[in-house]
């Protein structure tokens, strides 16, 4: 896991500045769950508006690795990784993904504030809105949040979602080459079958260092494979 992994760049607070998180992963049976956080002031709006930043999902993976980079190099940022192996340790600990996912958005929102005192955060909304809010820290506590489907349209938001699908792809990568074969991205047929080939190679174990094992993949990829844990 990698917390509090941000940029050093000096701004100053204005009424006009807001962070902005997004994660990406959480649908991705391989590959760990990233969230990132973005500081947005007038400065930094007009350079991702030149950039034409928008959510991830709607950007090619070449392009995101791109985006990210500039991104990276122009903003205060935080991303906060979770490796398979520490996510399925997490899920199991808290038994609720949205829970896990407001931890993670709450972690990367308290690092921005370790280093500017930010007054406005805005971030999608799942589950229950009291979820982040309790996971916030003390600096946290003082911040208006501001939780709403599709939030992807801010640009901050949409700046965190570029981030942390680029630290996703990359991890992904990583975890392919560790492996010896590519894993896919989502949870489809192709995904399914890339985990029955994993545990037929390598024993059901190796899911639990690659794979979110709560999704109902890991069942159907055991009872098709026929080998237990």
């Amino acid at each position: 896991m990698t917390i509090g992994e941000s940029s050093r760049a000096e701004s100053a607070t204005t009424e006009d500045s807001w962070i902005g998180t997004d994660e990406s992963g959480k649908g991705d049976y391989f590959g760990p769950l990233v969230i990132a956080a973005v500081y947005v002031d007038p400065i930094a709006l007009e350079y991702l508006s030149q950039l034409s930043v928008r959510d991830s999902k709607a950007v090619t993976d070449k392009r995101v690795l791109d985006m990210s980079r500039r991104i990276r190099a122009n903003c205060v940022y935080s991303i906060v990784s979770v490796g398979p192996q520490r996510y399925n340790e997490l899920q199991a600990q808290m038994g609720n993904l949205n829970r896990l996912l407001a931890w993670g958005h709450a972690r990367a929102l308290e690092n921005i504030l370790l280093e500017i005192d930010c007054k406005r955060a805005i971030t999608d909304q799942f589950g229950d809105e009291r979820f982040v809010l309790d996971a916030l820290l003390e600096k946290g506590k003082h911040i208006e949040l501001v939780q709403k489907p599709k939030a992807e349209s801010d640009i901050a938001v949409a700046a965190a979602s570029i981030l942390a699908r680029a630290e996703f792809l990359r991890r992904l990568d990583e975890l392919s080459q560790s492996v010896g074969m590519p894993l896919p991205k989502g949870a489809s047929h192709k995904v399914e079958a890339t985990a029955r080939k994993l545990v037929e190679n390598h024993g059901p174990n190796v899911l639990r260092g690659v794979a979110k094992v709560h999704f109902k993949t890991t069942q159907r990829v055991i009872g098709a494979t026929g080998i237990e844990p």
